[in-house]
This record gives structure tokens, sequence and C-alpha cells, in this order.
């Protein structure tokens, strides 16, 4: 039943027992993948990290994949051309799904300009879902002076103006999802009042679902 899980590679879990060891089937309960999509700027990292923060708190484990942090090892002097995103959203969804498979939780904070990057890892991840965090543009700008996120490269929109510059929602098409399972206007909520909404949806929309069937099972 595709919806309910999936068996790991070894499908045995070893257990001791009055000193004997056993070996026991283990599933393993399908894992998700969140896509949080938007312009640079708009907030991504930020509650991304409070969305990781509140769902460890309700004892949900999950990893974050910045593309920020991702793209130094992948592409260290970064041109972003077309063929070189592709390679790179593609890279990212790929390791989304190998998590995945191994019963990890990730949230995927990119921007993914392009609606086919987040559509190639909606076909690759079977518990896939995009979080559209919107803002305007002139808000982003205003917002990427400020950010102090870690790995995320400074001044973009000031780099717009170069002649082979390619900001995505300038020089470059900005594709927002057309039906994301979860948004977020950060021009009416706050970080906070975002990550809760986005938590809370998370729980709704396989949490909730995954902890009924646990139960059930142990019933």
């Amino acid at each position: 039943m595709a919806g309910l899980g999936i068996w790991i590679r070894s499908p045995w879990n070893k257990c001791i027992r009055n000193g004997f060891l056993f070996r026991t089937p283990f599933l393993l309960i399908m894992a998700w993948v969140m896509w949080f999509t938007g312009l640079p700027g708009c907030g991504k990292t930020t509650i991304a990290d409070k969305v990781l923060t509140i769902l460890s708190e309700k004892g949900i484990r999950a990893r974050v994949l910045q593309l920020d942090e991702i793209r130094r090892a992948i592409t260290p002097k970064p041109k972003y051309t077309e063929e070189e995103r592709d390679i790179v959203y593609a890279s990212l969804a790929y390791m989304g799904k190998l998590l995945a498979d191994e019963g990890i939780n990730v949230i995927i904070d990119a921007t993914a300009n392009r609606r086919r990057y987040r559509d190639f890892a909606r076909r690759l991840i079977p518990n896939f879902a995009e979080v559209f965090i919107r803002a305007p543009l002139l808000v982003c700008m205003e917002r990427e002076g400020e950010r102090m996120a870690k790995f995320s490269p400074k001044e973009i929109y000031k780099k717009a103006a170069g002649e082979e510059a390619a900001v995505p929602g300038v020089n470059v098409a900005y594709e927002g999802p057309l039906s994301p399972e979860i948004e977020v206007d950060t021009t009416s909520m706050n970080p906070e009042e975002s990550a809760g909404y986005i938590a809370n949806r998370i729980f709704d929309l396989y949490e909730r679902g995954k902890r009924s069937r646990t139960q059930f099972r142990k019933d």
C-alpha cells in the first residue's frame, strides 16, 4: 500500500531477548520532503530554522538542506547559468530523496526559480510538498540587505545591475508554485507566525496520520 510506508533496505531488525539474538521485521513509515521556495530575501531560511525548532519540540525529527550551504561544495565558484542550476537543483532533489528513503524528514531551503526544478523533485519523491514563502520583490530587496543567514550570498539584488547577472525575479524569471500544499504571506505574518502555521500544516498533512497508524500497529 503505497502511502503507508516502505520497507528499509534490510528488512530485519536485531533485538536481544533473554540472551538470544532475534531478527524481527521492522516497518519504517515513509518520510516527507518539504521544498521551501520563494524569492531571495523572502525569509525562507529564517522560517525554515524556526519550523525545524517547532517540529523538534513536538518530537518530529527533520534535516534542513540549505542550498546556499550545499552549493559551496557542488559549485564553489557558481556561475548561476541555466545549465548549472539544472545540475544543482537536480542534485538537491536527489539528496532529499535519499534521506527520505532512509526515513529522514527533509526541509529543502532553496529558491528553485524554475517550476521544473520542483516538479522534478515531486516526481522523484512520494511524500513531497511545496511551501511557498510569499513576499513582493520590493520587500525581498529590503530584507535581503539586512539578512544574517550564515551561508547566503550578500547583496544579491545589487548585483542584479551587472551585465551577466541572473537574479531570480529581476534578471531571470521566478516561477511561483501553481498549487502549493502550504503558503504563507510574510507581509501579513511575521516569521514566528509563519513557522507556526507551516509546522501545524506539516503535522496535519503527514504526522497526524503517521502517529495514528503507529498506534494502530502497537494495538
